[in-house]
């Protein structure tokens, strides 16, 4: 039977013992008094110093076994989230069945709203989302809120059990989504106490199992999530770019006509598909431009045959020092004939990286609707919408670039410009409307270069 967090901190001496002793501040020990939840990263140090056992640790998983009869499976459960370090959490199963997920990163999303359209953002592939707010899936889903064909994310967990939707622009619930598509989901399993672990230790490595037998294989599992390299120096944006170019006319939503087309544009802009989502072509038709959609892999040369006035460097997953490895040299080759550029999210990335500096991977991201932005030049602080697990090194920026945003949670890099060879990029996503428009100047900005 687990022992209470504050049985255990009195074992290791007292607050001020336990933090010197684990190597940590004594606010993260009033954290996990606070959670009853210790890291797990921090078990191997409790256990040899308190001589405890790993059945004595809150929050630690049950003894493996295998279940090829159901056994160990607790009353109820008919999923599980399986971490690399062991971990579990059981709970009740939705959306597809399936053995297993693919192995996956777990992080977390903060947003209140929008499950659908982040669902189906592909700077998403190659994670399992954990919903903070406890409520998805009342409005069901729509065919006009998808940023993508298809979901992208691998699963998702939530706190409460997906209900039927009651909104009037809901055209199918949440789970029959789901299970069209192929994805698994886990409900009622504690998503805070999976949050902080994700915010004390880093997104974990994981599996979301959800088989049809209600048998699960856990050590098997385990050993799949922790054999599992991890997002950093993985290029994912060739698995969600499109494969040949296109145009895209269509505009923003607007009540009460929907989406609108662009019949008059007075720019032509090329957007490189790094794992777009809709609604960023969407905001460049309405701001005025032809937009035409070049895959991830296009050549420079690829890019200016269709001679347009600037070009655009979309959001997508993955590290970005990997997609580099191919997108960088065409980047430079747009800096070099002159044309304006600007990018988001990992489009940003790459542009620093075409620019001479690093990106480095963050402990846990950037993901949510609530993220504020403060824009160095005008001292206003924007809240945004973001995604990702990575970031530029300021650290790294050549002479001639510089810093225009920071983030207000941690500091890190959330935007740059470099005036001699016209460019600039931001870490968010202006398309996204949390603030809800703080952002959209970005768009006129570009437009306003294209000359």
């Amino acid at each position: 039977m687990p022992i209470s967090v504050d049985e255990i901190i009195d074992r290791l001496g007292n607050a001020e013992a336990a933090a010197r002793l684990l190597g940590v501040g004594t606010e993260a020990v009033r954290k996990w008094r606070q959670s009853q939840a210790i890291p797990a990263r921090h078990w191997p140090a409790v256990l040899r110093i308190t001589g405890l056992g790993l059945s004595d640790l809150p929050g630690a998983p049950p003894a493996p076994s295998s279940t090829d009869d159901g056994a160990g499976v607790p009353a109820g459960a008919t999923a599980a989230l399986v971490l690399a370090d062991g971990g579990v959490f059981w709970g009740r199963g939705f959306g597809a069945h399936t053995n297993q997920s693919p192995v996956s990163e777990i992080c977390f999303n903060t947003g209140m709203t929008g499950y659908q359209e982040t669902l189906t953002d592909p700077s998403y592939a190659g994670q399992i989302i954990t919903f903070t707010f406890p409520h998805i899936g009342n409005v069901g889903v729509n065919p006009e809120d998808l940023e993508a064909t298809t979901i992208a994310a691998r699963g998702l967990i939530v706190k409460q059990d997906v209900t039927e939707p009651s909104n009037w622009r809901a055209t199918q619930g949440l789970d029959q989504w789901l299970r069209s598509q192929g994805v698994p989901g886990l409900a009622g399993i504690d998503t805070r106490a999976l949050t902080i672990r994700i915010r004390d230790g880093g997104a974990p490595n994981g599996v979301l199992a959800f088989p049809a037998n209600c048998r699960f294989d856990l050590p098997a599992l385990q050993a799949q999530a922790a054999a599992w390299p991890g997002l950093e120096g993985m290029d994912l944006a060739k698995s969600v770019s499109c494969t040949q170019s296109y145009s895209w006319d269509e505009t923003e939503w607007a009540w009460p006509n929907g989406f609108g087309r662009q019949t008059a544009p007075t720019r032509h802009v090329v957007a490189v598909d790094y794992g777009a989502k809709r609604n960023i072509l969407r905001c460049l038709a309405s701001a005025g431009c032809r937009v035409t959609v070049v895959p991830a892999d296009a050549t420079a040369e690829d890019i200016l045959r269709h001679r347009p006035d600037g070009v655009f460097l979309s959001n997508g997953p993955g590290d970005p020092a990997a997609t580099g490895a191919y997108a960088v040299a065409a980047i430079q080759g747009v800096i070099e004939a002159g044309k304006p550029i600007f990018g988001i999210c990992l489009g940003h990335q790459l542009l620093a990286l075409a620019l001479g500096a690093r990106t480095y991977k963050l402990d846990r991201g950037h993901r949510g609707a609530n993220q504020p932005v403060k824009d160095l030049a005008t001292g206003k602080v924007e809240i945004t919408s973001q995604n990702h697990g990575f970031a530029v090194d300021d650290k790294s920026l050549p002479a001639g670039v510089r810093i225009t945003h920071i983030s207000l949670f941690d500091g890190s890099n959330e935007g740059i410009a470099c005036d001699e060879k016209r460019c600039f990029s931001v870490q968010y996503h202006p398309e996204a409307s949390p603030g809800p428009a703080d952002s959209h100047h970005l768009f006129k900005r570009f437009i306003d270069a294209l000359v």
